[in-house]
């Protein structure tokens, strides 16, 4: 099977994403941080965004990336398209990877988080010890810079704020991120969480893509640039087993 890898080389972009690729079945953007998902107050979401810039009549989101989190997000272009790669996300056929930093040092350096999510106070969530419907976690670390940890992420699940919630169980909550580590937005320059590869199986083809981070001064600069070598190929890694 044919095999499809980008570095975000292509030269479509604006002020709110970058374009990655795009075929008849879908469009692989990079989104940029602190852009809404949907419209807010007249203030235009990435998918109209999108639709506007790249004059497409028809987007259909198959997932979600929060405001703070920048990256890698799929877009359906046809309802055939929307089906079949939406099935391949409930049914977890899809390896995605995100990158975070935090300026916190974690109760463990690499392994699973698992545990039921609640509801937290505000528009916060929580994990639990419970296992009714877990979100599932897998992740490594590798120091950044003093008092500054990488992280690389691999959610088994889809479940809202999954990793800003897991990573804030395990004491080490996004650098920058507005809701579980409201200190650090006082020296972040954005919430350190990046969609940074995905990976799936669409009608017989093998697409992968990767996408490194283009804002934010932890995610641009020559220590993230050498610590990001050992993930280069996060698919490659020997993960932490989930039983999932």
């Amino acid at each position: 099977m044919n095999i499809e890898t980008t570095d975000s080389t292509d030269t479509f972009s604006d002020d709110a994403f970058q374009l990655v690729a795009q075929n008849e079945q879908f469009i692989i953007i990079n989104k940029m941080p602190g852009i809404s998902f949907h419209t807010e107050n007249e203030v235009l979401g990435i998918v109209e965004r999108v639709k506007s810039a790249m004059g497409v009549s028809e987007l259909y989101p198959v997932h979600r990336l929060d405001k703070i989190t920048s990256g890698l997000l799929v877009l359906a272009r046809t309802p055939e398209a929307n089906r079949a790669i939406s099935t391949l996300f409930r049914e977890r056929r899809v390896d995605k990877y995100y990158l975070a930093v935090s300026d916190r040092k974690p109760s463990k350096k690499q392994g699973m988080i698992k545990g039921d999510m609640v509801r937290s106070r505000r528009s916060m969530w929580k994990l639990s010890k419970t296992l009714e419907n877990p979100a599932i976690t897998q992740f490594f670390s590798t120091s950044l810079v003093s008092g500054k940890r990488l992280f690389l992420v691999k959610p088994k699940t889809g479940k809202t704020h999954q990793i800003r919630v897991a990573l804030n169980s395990v004491g080490a909550p996004v650098l920058g991120d507005p809701l579980y580590n409201t200190d650090s937005m006082k020296v972040a320059s954005r919430g350190y969480l990046h969609a940074y590869a995905i990976r799936f199986n669409l009608a017989g083809t093998d697409y992968c893509f990767v996408s490194e981070p283009t804002v934010g001064a932890l995610f641009t600069s020559p220590a993230f640039k050498q610590a990001i070598k050992q993930y280069a190929e996060p698919w490659l890694l020997a993960w932490p087993k989930t039983n999932v």
